[in-house]
């Protein structure tokens, strides 16, 4: 029998378990990248207290989080609202911010499902467009997007990293969400 895998809006009650994932997943993807001091000093209530107040008064209503599930547990989240880029398309480029999926929890297709719902949620909100930032040497991310037709749009940025660590350069990729 197949475990019960969905995805649904998030609650302010997954805002606990969102910071836990959360903290999980960075620990897991961004150790050597982001110094290990800034990964200790994250705290997973401080998170959770985020992710509640935005989940309880977005900025906007096309401001959204979802969450998947496998059974009854959160297992990932995406979040995703208007592109806030200086060369973003008002209206039509939403951004896809944060995509996580708890380690133990991988290759379970919890990612696809999520890109899937972010991407029907963006168009059913009147959104053409899904862009995401990530990192430029993080190959297994961009080689996920990529396998589910994101593409490289040519931007990047450089973005100061914690405890005077330096910096780390993003790439920006690219979906269409427009109905075929």
């Amino acid at each position: 029998m197949a475990a019960d895998r969905s995805v649904r809006v998030a609650w302010v009650a997954d805002a606990p378990e969102m910071g836990r994932v959360q903290l999980a997943a960075w620990r897991a993807s961004y150790a050597g990248v982001l110094p290990v001091t800034a990964l200790d000093d994250l705290d997973a209530d401080e998170v959770a207290s985020a992710w509640a107040t935005s989940i309880r008064r977005p900025p906007l209503a096309t401001y959204r989080a979802l969450v998947a599930l496998e059974r009854n547990a959160l297992v990932g989240f995406v979040a995703l609202g208007p592109s806030d880029d200086p060369d973003a398309d008002a209206g039509r480029d939403a951004e896809l911010s944060v995509l996580v999926v708890d380690p133990p929890a991988r290759g379970r297709g919890h990612g696809s499902r999520l890109l899937a719902a972010a991407a029907d949620t963006a168009r059913a909100d009147g959104f053409t467009r899904l862009t995401t930032w990530v990192l430029a040497d993080d190959d297994a991310v961009r080689g996920f997007l990529r396998s589910a037709g994101w593409e490289p749009d040519g931007a990047h940025r450089e973005v100061t990293l914690p405890d005077d660590a330096g910096s780390t350069r993003q790439v920006r990729l690219h979906t269409s969400v427009e109905e075929t």
